[in-house]
């Protein structure tokens, strides 16, 4: 791939980067315009649009293909990994589009990139200055190869303060995976982490948002110090775990279940302990109901969330809670009740005439699909219907509407 882009080719991208890019290929264009190149182009911008804005509006960068640019980090999953590292040197040993090492050349002195990938690599080196980003050096080749190189090549990289790694999730065929030990580097390997371990004071390890957070930890050796699970807008990106040489217990280890939203990034921050010791009191629906964010419900914070805000729990398993004064600081969506009633029709008809509701189900025997097609339930508007099970086994729909709340 080459990574340089010619004027003509700027301005072509510039003036299309809005365009249907299936259609731009079938036009006619000028015959010395490499239309596969700058489509290309153009659709890997695309998807950058939201997810990467001060990439996408750096008209110079050249963009790795499209589907590297859904495989990185976004901007604000980069700088949130980015706030926890601070030091004299960071080793991102899985480098990829470059993403997070622009966001950890903002708070470490130095930072050496490694990708096996030579061509992102090489887009690396020609994106990053362009970036504002010149303290960081590009390698290509393979991280962990680095760190065992007994050369005098990588003796100024050592000790480092941090090593990165993202472990690729994709099998052989193209498929995701989700467990450590299917992915490349497998960190959960006994002595993948004493290993680097001996290169580095602390390690920063990103995985696959689906991941088993209590295995994981389990098959990490002791060395996890804090988990942080990472939601953009109430959905979960990515979990991190920092791994370092002082021993933990599981029940002291750090959780966050942070939230980026707009203007601010929300962290509910936790030891397991709590979560076990946290006492709960259980109840029916009152004027105020609270639905966790998704980072709240990874990350396991299902007593915990009750206790801190001074809520009730609706039943053990219904991760619902409730109150009759408005906690406005709840990590999650907040929502008045309006009516508590059985899940058929002719009731839900007289309290929702329209028939028209948002639906989200919490410890309830059918999906959202089912119980909207058995409802007849046409979805939006500005009803918010719960359907879950009460302390005393009943199933209910919960009619509500939204409190304002923007966490």
């Amino acid at each position: 791939m080459s990574i340089f882009l010619s004027s003509s080719e700027q301005a072509f991208i510039s003036a299309h980067l809005t365009t249907d890019v299936r259609a731009l290929v079938l036009r006619a264009q000028p015959g010395d315009l490499d239309i596969k190149k700058v489509a290309a182009q153009i659709a890997a911008r695309q998807k950058a649009r939201e997810k990467l804005p001060t990439w996408y509006a750096n008209d110079r960068l050249v963009f790795p293909p499209a589907l590297s640019v859904e495989q990185a980090s976004s901007e604000r999953t980069a700088q949130y990994k980015a706030s926890l590292v601070s030091g004299r040197l960071l080793l991102d040993l899985t480098g990829g589009m470059g993403v997070d090492t622009w966001a950890f050349a903002k708070r470490v002195e130095n930072v050496l990139y490694v990708e096996r990938n030579p061509e992102l690599a090489a887009l690396a080196a020609h994106n990053l200055p362009l970036l504002g980003t010149g303290n960081v050096v590009v390698q290509a080749g393979d991280g962990l190869d680095l760190l065992n190189d007994s050369s005098e090549n990588k003796t100024a990289f050592e000790p480092a303060d941090w090593i990165y790694l993202d472990p690729h999730r994709r099998n052989d065929q193209g498929g995701k995976v989700v467990r450590l030990e299917d992915c490349e580097p497998d960190v959960s390997r006994p002595t993948m982490v004493s290993t680097l371990l001996k290169k580095a004071r602390q390690i920063l390890v990103k995985a696959s948002p689906l991941l088993d957070v209590d295995k994981a930890v389990q098959q990490l050796h002791g060395a996890v110090n804090s988990v942080h699970v990472v939601a953009v807008q109430g959905e979960v990106k990515e979990i991190l775990f920092i791994l370092n040489n002082q021993p933990t217990a599981k029940e002291n280890i750090i959780v966050n279940a942070v939230n980026v939203v707009a203007d601010r990034t929300l962290n509910l921050r936790f030891q397991w302990r709590d979560e076990r010791e946290a006492e709960v009191n259980f109840g029916d629906p009152e004027q105020y109901v609270y639905e966790p964010n998704a980072a709240v419900l990874k990350a396991g914070a299902f007593r915990l969330v009750a206790a801190r805000f001074g809520l009730t729990k609706l039943a053990p398993n219904s991760h619902l809670y409730t109150s009759q004064v408005l906690r406005t600081d709840f990590p999650g969506r907040i929502f008045t009740l309006q009516s508590v009633c059985k899940p058929d029709i002719k009731t839900l008809k007289r309290l929702v005439p329209t028939m028209k509701a948002n639906l989200t189900v919490r410890n309830f025997p059918q999906s959202v699909a089912d119980l909207r097609k058995k409802l007849n339930l046409n979805e939006g508007g500005d009803v918010y219907i719960l359907a879950t099970t009460l302390l005393n086994g009943d199933k209910r729909l919960l009619i509500t509407k939204k409190a304002d709340n923007p966490v």
